[in-house]
């Protein structure tokens, strides 16, 4: 499979940190950004590279040359005009014949590429996007996807956004098939997002691969600093989902929100103290942040799916303001007593997910390749601490009880500081 990879831009927002070169050469733990991204690639048999260059292009010709040395093929197409950022594309038809790669230059990831691209095959669309939950989602472009994670709409930074809405963002990887280069545009510049793969929302044809991994652009120097950090760290090529992941299970209604009884208004739904503190914590640590949680308001019929997904991007949105967030959300909709006016009869069954039962940590584990033995599931009730420990998880209870739990503390701050 052919990696186009997108590597002309100015990089205006980041001159200071230097100016003289193009952003792709600006150096992580000294090796180029571009460098790190190629050797990313190899290792994973992606080694038939196309590199589009303009602003200051030579430089990065010169240091990868034909890319022999780095053991892949490296092509060139040099913008002598601004085209946008997907004209090059347009003018590379032809060697673009099969489904191929198309990263952006600017950005630090490590992630199974491989795996990627199955999914990709599996859902048989024309693009696949690698999306991702970020710290600053409120000024990032957001994705709205169905259950068949097909894409509903596209909301750039400039439009109206819902009040509340999930955390999904697109990193600026994509898997794309040369039949989406059939679109006739007329306009001298082209917009990869605008005029390309943003109208393909509600087609059908355009699919959200959600994922953990890392991927991070260095647009400001803020953001070159922490990924550096991170790199320095080992908390970059430790997120590829090729390697085993380790994760802080959080159960919700009295861990992350105030317990309210069963939760059935998304105007009850309120942050306690610390709780952003806590989860950022965990982001920049080398565990996920997986929130796993009891919903029988379902089958009471109390609540609506519709409206549980509501009240979740409330959760995510409040997170996100913070500027933190959830790699994914787990709930379990059963209850097994029946007999109760307005019950879902379909949903009222004995079932492996609903705790102390360990089926939604099984599923996370098999979804992000989970270490479960080092581990941690957080809980304010018996049935957390014991849907830990059935999935073979170290735990964690917040209260005074003892039901033979790992660690204790009187909030989720209080015990992520204690396990990090």
């Amino acid at each position: 499979m052919k990696v186009v990879i997108m590597a002309g831009g100015k990089g205006t927002r980041i001159s200071s940190v230097r100016s003289d070169i193009p952003k792709p050469m600006l150096e992580i733990d000294g090796k180029p950004v571009l460098e790190r991204e190629i050797e990313c690639l190899k290792e994973q048999g992606f080694d038939d590279i196309i590199i589009t260059v303009s602003h200051l292009g030579d430089i990065i010709k010169d240091y990868f040359k034909d890319g022999s040395q780095f053991g892949v093929k490296i092509e060139y197409f040099t913008e002598v005009e601004p085209l946008g950022n997907a004209g090059a594309l347009f003018r590379l038809k032809d060697k673009l014949t099969e489904d191929f790669l198309l990263l952006n230059a600017d950005a630090i990831f490590d992630i199974d590429f491989n795996r990627f691209v199955k999914y990709h095959k599996e859902k048989g669309g024309l693009v696949t996007l690698f999306t991702h939950p970020n710290s600053h989602p409120y000024d990032s472009g957001l994705i709205i996807a169905n259950d068949n994670m097909e894409v509903l709409s596209w909301l750039t930074k400039e439009d109206t956004r819902p009040t509340y809405y999930k955390n999904r963002v697109n990193a600026g990887l994509h898997v794309i098939s040369p039949k989406v280069l059939e679109k006739v545009i007329d306009t001298p510049k082209i917009d990869l997002d605008r005029q390309l793969l943003k109208p393909l929302a509600g087609s059908g044809l355009m699919f959200v691969y959600d994922s953990p991994e890392y991927v991070k652009d260095m647009g400001t120097p803020e953001r070159y600093y922490l990924v550096e950090s991170d790199y320095k760290l080992g908390i970059v090529r430790s997120r590829n989902l090729a390697n085993k992941q380790k994760a802080i299970f959080l159960d919700r209604d009295g861990v992350i929100n105030k317990m309210v009884g069963f939760l059935k208004n998304i105007d009850d739904f309120e942050l306690l103290d610390g709780v952003s503190e806590a989860i950022k914590m965990i982001n920049h640590s080398n565990y996920l942040a997986i929130v796993i949680t009891n919903q029988p308001v379902i089958a009471r019929g109390d609540v609506t799916l519709d409206e549980l997904n509501m009240i979740h991007n409330k959760m995510e949105t409040l997170l996100g303001l913070d500027g933190a967030y959830l790699d994914h959300i787990y709930y379990c909709p059963h209850h097994p007593d029946k007999g109760f006016p307005g019950e879902v009869l379909e949903y009222k069954i004995k079932c492996d997910c609903r705790k102390p039962a360990p089926g939604m940590i099984l599923k996370a584990a098999k979804d992000f390749n989970i270490d479960l033995e080092n581990s941690y599931m957080i809980g304010d009730m018996k049935s957390d601490i014991l849907c830990g420990k059935n999935a073979g998880c170290k735990t964690a209870l917040i209260g005074n009880d003892d039901f033979n739990q790992d660690l204790s503390g009187n909030s989720l701050l209080e015990i992520i500081k204690q396990i990090l």
